[in-house]
Formats: structure tokens, C-alpha cells, sequence
């Protein structure tokens, strides 16, 4: 008997057993639809973790400060201290100092009201240096950031983000216009392009202006703390040795040890392992889960050929006794099982892609479905029918052709 003849006959088999053929294909189509989702799901939320923390900057490390002590002795959180200074930022951007450091933007944060148009919109202003776009890879939809020569000379000027502009100026373009921030007149000089939210809240509702100017007319109490410094490595191979760079270069200028450190160094590595940690686990647990429903199609397939092999004793028992080994039984068995499984698997893919497709706009979150999670779903369904096939084939191989003719 050839492969042709074999697959026509399989083909035949279920056909004639169409209703129970189905069920057993809805099955695994479940499973297998199930599963990608699951999985896509996981690997869409890893990505969007990813992606969010990307647009922090390109191999960013951020310095903090350590905790600080009351009277009383009651400690605050990370960063409650005000341990950084201009000169550590100046510290760390001497290439001697960390040559793996390309470039450094120390950052001072307050709440403002900001008024123009004769509307007001209270959001971040955070002083800083021109390094700033570069560091945190920001771009700009309109206008320019502030130069070096306008940081020394303390010019009154700001940069907006995206949704700070929309609210003080709607649709218009506010270069050139005049914002007041407290009571400082200021002028826009640029519009940042829109980033979205990110772990560390909406990156588009804040407003920029050179750290000389924050600490003389915005916030005057700040002096010459710091409240943040973010780090640029020279690339991602050099990102550890940027971190110990900058460890190391603090610990010397605070005079003190690891041990009792007054500041923290994270980097967008250990981000986004701590978030997609999670994600994984979950991604695991609901893919295990799904899984199930796998097993059970598996079941049911096993279940159609045994009743099929049962149904179909005098046709197996006429076949050997025309001459067909106990080969070509196997193989006609297993041919059925395994079709039933790619059939299910198939139609389970083409679900779980459309499922991919129109899952994100109902649940806003994206959903990845990989080529190599569409060829292992391929490569599963037809495992599960062969697997489930092996015992039904070989015990239907196993008959005695006297047997079988003699059954009724």
C-alpha cells in the first residue's frame, strides 16, 4: 500500500465519521488557539515593558540619592535625601573619571503652575543641561532645546513636552510665545516630540528649562543638590563598566563605602528584568493552563481511533487477509490520528493569528504572535496525533486476521 493510497483512505475514514471527527478536532484547535494567545499575550506584554523602558534612553543608567534620617529617627524612602550635587555630575562626566560614560544629565524636579493664554496647567519643570535630549533620547516636534552658552548664561527659556503645549496652547504652535512659570516670565523655545506614559508616569506632560535658571528663579531652595543623574554608557557591551565607573567614582567623592552608600546606581537592565520577570511567570502559569485543554484534545483524539478501531475489526481482519502487514495497519491508523491533529492545529493557529489581530483594540494590550510559536503549534498538533495514535495503531496492527473476521 502506497502513501497516496494510505492518505486517501485516511482521508475517507474521516469523512465517513465527520460529526466525531469535528469534535475531535475542536479540541485541539482550542488548545492550540488557547496556548498562542496565552503566549502572545505575555511575550506583547514583555515587549510593551520593554519598549516603554526604552524610552527612558538608550543604555541609561540613573543615579539617585539615599535615604534620609529625621530627628526623630524616622527614615524616608530612596531618594528622600539630597546627597547628589552639581559636582558629582561634573565628577562623572570627566572621561577620565568613567571613559565608558558618554554622557551625563543631572536633573532637578518641582511641581509648577505655568500660566499663558490666560490659562494655566500645573505640571513638572525639571532643571537640567544641554546633554539632556541626548541622554534620555528625546527629540523635538518643533523648535530647538537650549545651548550650552544659554545654561551658563541662565536664560529665561523652557521646552515643553507634548501634552503640557496642548494644554497651554491647543493646536498652536508656542514657539516664540511667552509662559509664565511662578511669576517668571518665560519663552518656548521647543515642543518635544510625544513619547507616551512610562513607568515613571506621562513623559509629555513636563516642561524643561536650564538648570541655572531652574535654581535661580524656579525653585531657589534647591541650591546645588541634585535631584536625579541619569548616565549615558558609550553603548550596551559597555553599560557594566559605566555602572562600576560611576559607583566607584561617587563612593570617592562621598568618602564613603558600599556598605553605607548614600546614593543608588540602577540600570535599564535590572528594570526590565525585575518587569518581565513577572510577565514571564505569568505568561507560564496561563500557558500551563491552556495547556490543558491540549491535553484533552490529545485525549480525544486517542478516544476517536480507538472507537474507530473497535467500529472497524472486520475491515482490518479482510485487509490482512488480503495480504496488508501489520505496517501498513500501523501507518493507516497513524496517518488518520495525525491528520485529525494537524487539522486542529491549523485551524488553531489561523484562530489564534485572528484572535492576535482583534484582541489588542478590545483589551489595549498587544498581543505577538511569533512565526516560530506558529510553526512549534504546528509541530505540537501533529505530536499530539501521532502520540495519541501510537496505542489505537498498534492495537489495531496487533489483530488477528481470524480474529477479526470472526467478530460481529
Amino acid at each position: 500500500m502506497t502513501w497516496s493510497e494510505t492518505l486517501r483512505t485516511a482521508l475517507e475514514a474521516i469523512r465517513t465519521r465527520r460529526m466525531r471527527s469535528a469534535l475531535t478536532v475542536l479540541g485541539i484547535l482550542i488548545g492550540i488557539g488557547a496556548v498562542m494567545l496565552t503566549v502572545g499575550l505575555g511575550q506583547g506584554a514583555q515587549q510593551e515593558v520593554a519598549d516603554q523602558i526604552d524610552k527612558l534612553g538608550s543604555n541609561l543608567l540613573i543615579v539617585s540619592p539615599g535615604s534620609s534620617t529625621s530627628l526623630s529617627g524616622v527614615r524616608g524612602g530612596r531618594g528622600s535625601a539630597t546627597t547628589l550635587t552639581a559636582t558629582d555630575a561634573t565628577t562623572l562626566a570627566d572621561p577620565e573619571v568613567a571613559p565608558d560614560i558618554s554622557g551625563v544629565a543631572p536633573v532637578s524636579t518641582t511641581q509648577a503652575s505655568l500660566t499663558a493664554n490666560g490659562t494655566n496647567w500645573t505640571t513638572n519643570v525639571i532643571g537640567t543641561t544641554a546633554q539632556w535630549p541626548d541622554v534620555r533620547a528625546r527629540t523635538l516636534e518643533s523648535g530647538r532645546f537650549f545651548t550650552e552658552d544659554e545654561l551658563v548664561s541662565a536664560q529665561a527659556e523652557v521646552v515643553l513636552g507634548a501634552t503640557t503645549a496642548e494644554e497651554l496652547f491647543g493646536v498652536e504652535d508656542p514657539v516664540g510665545s511667552s509662559v509664565t512659570i511662578g511669576s517668571q516670565p518665560f519663552t518656548v523655545i521647543g515642543v518635544l516630540a510625544s513619547v507616551g506614559s512610562t513607568v515613571g508616569g506621562d513623559e509629555d506632560d513636563q516642561a524643561v528649562v536650564p538648570s541655572t535658571t531652574f535654581a535661580t528663579s524656579v525653585s531657589p531652595d534647591t541650591g546645588t543638590s541634585i535631584g536625579t543623574i541619569y548616565l549615558e554608557a558609550q553603548d550596551g557591551e559597555s553599560l557594566s563598566a559605566a555602572y562600576q565607573e560611576a559607583t566607584n567614582a561617587l563612593l570617592t567623592a562621598h568618602g564613603v563605602t558600599a556598605s553605607d552608600a548614600d546614593f543608588s546606581v540602577s540600570s535599564q537592565e535590572s528594570i526590565v528584568e525585575t518587569a518581565t520577570s513577572t510577565t514571564r511567570t505569568l505568561t507560564v502559569l496561563l500557558g500551563g493552563i491552556a495547556a490543558i485543554s491540549l491535553l484533552v484534545g490529545g485525549i480525544g483524539v486517542m478516544n476517536i481511533m480507538l472507537v474507530s478501531v473497535t467500529e472497524r475489526v472486520r475491515e482490518i481482519g479482510l485487509r490482512k487477509a488480503l495480504g496488508a502487514t501489520p505496517r501498513v495497519i500501523l501507518r493507516q491508523f497513524l496517518t488518520e490520528a495525525s491528520l485529525l491533529g494537524l487539522t486542529g492545529g491549523t485551524l488553531g493557529l489561523l484562530l489564534g493569528v485572528a484572535g492576535a489581530a482583534v484582541l489588542p483594540a478590545l483589551l489595549d494590550q498587544p498581543v505577538t504572535v511569533s512565526a516560530a510559536a506558529a510553526v512549534l503549534a504546528l509541530g505540537i498538533s501533529l505530536l499530539i496525533g501521532v502520540v495519541a495514535g501510537v496505542y489505537p495503531a498498534s492495537r489495531a496492527a496487533r489483530l488477528s486476521p481470524i480474529d477479526a473476521l470472526r467478530n460481529e
